[in-house]
């Protein structure tokens, strides 16, 4: 670990950015240059007393669950995430197939507050979402495990299904088992791609079966029909960015202006959750 170099580093990142890049309110008396520890922290989900004993060089070494947050809440782009990590005493994660969001895909979702809008992993896994986005799909910060995949909750939970229109499920279920054995092929043996794929075939006697018919380059399409439970059927186009660099799916949901739909987003980007 590097406390010094680890310590300038933290504070030149944090200096160099302002509260608008990181989706907070500037506030009318504002003398700090950059953003402040406390903000910082706060992004972070750690104390401040810790986080300032690190940029103070008397902190003890950080966690990677603590570096990749920090990472994140700096926005910091690969190859800065990569040299924190080692100057904080930790081997980089390897690239394609971890949970840090890239600067530009972090500020596109921050422009979408009133869309409903989530950044997924390549195994379905949701790691930020907006607030009209946990509306519409539920709140992916309460998921734990192989359940933080869509395609898990997919094969194991059968209320996942309702939330979809029932003539979509035979598709939908061909292209999750589809996507994942491309992950798989990808990722290789002894990956998450490969732990997700044991534990459905030990748990879902439909899996294994669409399993074995070895389908590659099963899409579900832009279209979407959603089933929320209060607001009865949605009609829905996902739009899709993605970022090359990690595999990560920006995923923004609308629907037809003056549709009925469209009604029905607006009511939910005014009421939420």
């Amino acid at each position: 670990m590097d406390r010094s170099g680890l310590a300038d580093f933290l504070r030149r990142c944090r200096e160099s950015l302002q509260p608008e890049d990181v989706g907070l309110p500037r506030g009318q008396r504002r003398r700090t240059a950059g953003l402040r520890r406390e903000e910082v922290a706060a992004l972070a989900h750690m104390s401040v007393d810790y986080y300032g004993r690190i940029e103070r060089r008397r902190g003890p070494q950080p966690s990677e669950s603590m570096v990749a947050s920090i990472a994140q809440a700096l926005h910091l782009a690969l190859d800065q995430r990569d040299h924190l990590y080692r100057l904080a005493g930790h081997h980089p994660p390897v690239r394609g197939a971890g949970e840090h969001l890239s600067p530009g895909m972090l500020r596109i979702l921050d422009r979408l507050d009133d869309t409903p809008a989530e950044v997924v992993t390549e195994l379905g896994e949701t790691l930020r979402q907006t607030r009209p986005g946990v509306a519409l799909l539920g709140d992916a910060s309460l998921r734990t495990g192989p359940a933080r995949s869509l395609g898990y909750r997919w094969f194991t939970d059968p209320a996942v299904r309702a939330r979809y229109h029932p003539d979509d499920h035979d598709l939908l279920g061909r292209a999750w088992a589809s996507g994942l054995r491309h992950v798989l092929a990808l990722r290789g043996p002894g990956s998450r791609a490969a732990q997700l794929t044991e534990d459905l075939l030990a748990s879902s006697p439909e899996f294994r079966r669409v399993w074995e018919l070895h389908e590659v380059g099963v899409h579900p399409g832009e279209r979407k029909r959603l089933v929320h439970p209060e607001l009865g059927l949605l009609e829905l186009q996902c739009q899709t960015l993605q970022d090359p660099h990690q595999g990560h799916s920006l995923l923004v949901y609308t629907a037809e202006p003056g549709s009925e739909t469209h009604g029905k987003l607006q009511l939910l980007a005014a009421v939420g959750t």
